[in-house]
């Protein structure tokens, strides 16, 4: 890691202690001498890959605000989601905790209502909280006990799922309602509405902006389509399925069109990020507001064309999890650097509450607080991330609902049909003790050299790989035999974070 040297910093800064938030069910505290907060903003790119964005040298890709966010911020290239699906990473951010605690197996599941988020305790350091754009943790309605407002955020304007250009949006949990226009653009003049209020209250806000892109299916403007007229036809010579916007069903197309109109769509997001910062910097708050971005998941199949890593969404190979993330905070990081240090989704959390001086909840934390990083202070970690692709027991078969069936019910529709409804349901169940099929499902630990990645067979075997990480990012070649005692020293850690996840899943964690 490039060393962040000569860190300065003005008489009203925060201070905090030296050291890093590890992985604990201890409530730590934190000392703070403030007087002012910075101004946070966690944007979240949806199936949005490692290698699409210019920085990360992709071929063609137009993403000029990211790369200046690189540029003249914290570029995290090592960067990971803590699942390669989308909801149990949402879940990680609003938790600091993996998402099998809480039976956030994979889309379509939902949160608990015991968990406590990042808003809440936002709200208690004083922000002012607003969600936008995706939720995908249950329904955003009134009636849901798993909608933004129950999760601390004071506004929201959200979806249960994803959404495209013209998206159905519910605010605040009443009925949807359309929005005509550029989906990204539209959460972005949300959001500096919500601004210019928060700034009448002279209070810090915090606002967490989910956008719809670039999932599936793929919306976008004549202007940003035309950037990628000129794709070269070798270029995703081959079809792929995906959502047709006519049908809501899937249907194959050229890889080439669809990829056109994905980059489209990463575009008029980047743009929309670009926009948010000139306002920042029209207000004269950017410099105390701490602006971060990244992806959460690797790229889909259909997207799929310049992936450097084995693997893809869905998958916990680096393909899958391995994600773009860029941070900005003028104020604190006077020089821009890029770091090597493994991060993760479930960071986010306690890395909010060292800098707003907020103490960890008493329960397992799965993240670590990153400051020390921005700081300088540490370039590895203490401790290695975990993946794993949990499911429920027998797909929940014979497990009792943890929330009525009827408060699950989605409420704002989308293109793309599941079981024939242009919305989407949740679910989330109660599992009364643990056994040992509960620790199957795909799954990894990430140390700061070594990667073990473990897959079960059908035949109740299973498939075992280390890899080198560091020289070999691609994940090409398994080194099990080479060194199989750090290997089964790796799984003997993972399985024991199991555990404590399966004791968490059956709600020791809850009063």
């Amino acid at each position: 890691m490039d060393n962040l040297k000569n860190f300065s910093y003005k008489s009203y800064c925060i201070v905090i202690l030296a050291f890093a938030l590890t992985i604990s069910c201890k409530e730590k505290k934190v000392e703070v001498i403030t007087d002012v907060l910075p101004n946070v903003v966690l944007l979240l790119g949806d199936d949005h890959g490692w290698d699409e964005t210019g920085y990360n040298g992709h071929p063609f890709l137009h993403t000029p605000v990211l790369d200046e966010m690189a540029a003249n911020g914290v570029r995290m290239d090592r960067f990971y989601s803590a699942s390669p699906v989308c909801s149990p990473t949402r879940g990680s951010i609003i938790t600091g905790r993996h998402p099998n605690r809480y039976g956030t197996f994979t889309p379509g599941f939902s949160i608990r209502p015991e968990e406590i988020s990042i808003a809440e305790i936002m709200k208690d350091a004083g922000y002012v909280t607003s969600h936008l754009g995706k939720w995908h943790l249950g329904p955003v309605k009134e009636a849901s006990p798993t909608n933004p407002r129950h999760f601390g955020f004071d506004e929201y304007l959200s979806h249960d799922n994803f959404f495209e250009m013209n998206p159905h949006l519910s605010r605040n949990g009443a009925d949807p309602v359309v929005f005509k226009g550029e989906s990204s653009e539209i959460l972005i003049a949300e959001a500096i509405d919500f601004i210019q209020r928060s700034k009448e209250k002279e209070e810090p806000f915090f606002i967490v902006i989910w956008y719809g892109s670039p999932h599936e299916p793929y919306s976008a403007k004549p202007e940003d389509l035309a950037l990628y007229d000129s794709l070269p036809e070798d270029f995703g010579n081959r079809m792929v399925r995906l959502t047709s916007n006519e049908t809501g069903s899937q249907v194959e197309r050229l890889q080439r069109d669809v990829l056109r109109e994905r980059f489209a769509e990463i575009t008029a997001m980047d743009r929309s990020i670009g926009q948010l910062r000139s306002f920042l910097e029209e207000e004269g708050v950017r410099d105390n507001t701490l602006l971060w971005y990244f992806g959460d998941n690797g790229t889909p199949q259909e997207g799929n064309a310049t992936v450097p890593f084995r693997g893809q969404k869905a998958l916990v190979y680096e393909g899958g999890v391995r994600v773009p993330s860029v941070l900005e905070w003028p104020e604190r990081i006077k020089t821009p650097f890029i770091t090597a240090m493994h991060g993760v989704s479930s960071d986010v959390f306690p890395t909010l509450c060292e800098i707003t001086g907020q103490p960890l909840p008493n329960r397992p934390i799965d993240g670590i607080s990153l400051l020390p990083m921005l700081e300088g202070k540490m370039d590895s970690r203490r401790e290695p991330i975990a993946f794993w692709n949990g499911r429920p027991r027998n797909n929940g078969e014979g497990l009792v609902d943890y929330i009525d069936p009827e408060l699950q019910k989605g409420t704002t529709p989308l293109v793309k049909l599941a079981n024939g409804i242009p919305t989407r349901n949740f679910k989330n169940f109660h599992h009364p003790d643990i056994q040992e099929q509960d620790f199957s499902g795909a799954r990894a630990l990430l140390g700061n050299q070594y990667k073990l990645v473990i897959h079960d067979g059908k035949n109740g075997d299973t498939r075992k790989e280390l890899f080198d990480i560091n020289l070999d990012p691609a994940e090409e070649n398994n080194i099990l035999s080479d060194q199989p005692e750090i290997a089964g020293d790796m799984e003997k850690t993972l399985k024991n974070w199991q555990q404590s996840v399966l004791e968490s899943l059956i709600g020791n964690d809850y009063p």
